[in-house]
């Protein structure tokens, strides 16, 4: 799987889109701005409820994550669908709706797009990973954070769930100590992130210093 950069756009709270390769579908500072959440197109291989599929019905799904790649949310949308109904079985179709129709505010469907991944395999580690992005934004921060360590259970090297898990420690829980694990996990798998390491060094910074006042204060 090969993950993308993040792309960033002018909002405070960033929505990413990190496309992974189709290459085979069978198979703190008061002045810091929020993390951004990261979102992710799925294509998962080797899914033990999946049978082989079709060559046509993957160049299909090929073409609607390629449409999804270059931000033609309409057309992809209308691929995954035409994909889905071929192919019904195939839970990462559901997930990138999901990610379709949270990109435009519909809530509503892409929760059921990630109800339908979850039916056909609870322990889809983007289903997870996206559901914990809902939940999140609707406030429920420790269910968030359930979907999001299921994903990892599931999947450890799933870099995208870490990096939210850091998010969400970060930001929502408080949890300086845990959200730190988190993003080095992240970094680890990713490799290198540039503006996750500055956080990471932010992270270590404060988390010292919290140590430090603790100890005095016993």
């Amino acid at each position: 799987m090969l993950l993308q950069r993040f792309i960033k756009n002018s909002r405070t709270a960033v929505s990413v889109l990190a496309m992974l390769a189709v290459a085979g579908c069978a198979g703190g500072g008061a002045a810091k701005a929020p993390r951004p959440a990261a979102q992710q197109a799925e294509a998962v291989a080797g899914e033990s409820v999946t049978p082989e599929i079709p060559p046509q019905v993957q160049t299909l799904y090929e073409q609607a994550a390629a449409s999804m790649a270059a931000g033609d949310f309409v057309d992809a949308e209308l691929r995954f669908k035409e994909f889905l109904l071929q192919y019904p079985g195939y839970p990462g179709a559901y997930v990138n709706l999901a990610i379709i129709h949270a990109n435009n505010e519909n809530y509503e469907a892409a929760r059921s797009a990630l109800d339908a991944a979850l039916a056909l395999n609870p322990n889809h580690p983007a289903a997870l990973n996206q559901s914990g992005m809902l939940l999140r934004k609707n406030g429920n921060f420790l269910e968030a954070e359930a979907a999001y360590l299921k994903a990892v259970t599931v999947n450890p090297d799933y870099a995208l769930a870490h990096y939210n898990l850091g998010v969400l420690n970060e930001l929502y829980l408080q949890r300086l100590d845990v959200a730190l694990q988190h993003f080095e996990a992240y970094q680890t798998l990713v490799g290198e992130d540039k503006q996750v390491e500055k956080w990471i060094a932010d992270l270590r910074r404060r988390v010292a210093a919290s140590q430090r006042t603790a100890n005095v204060a016993d």
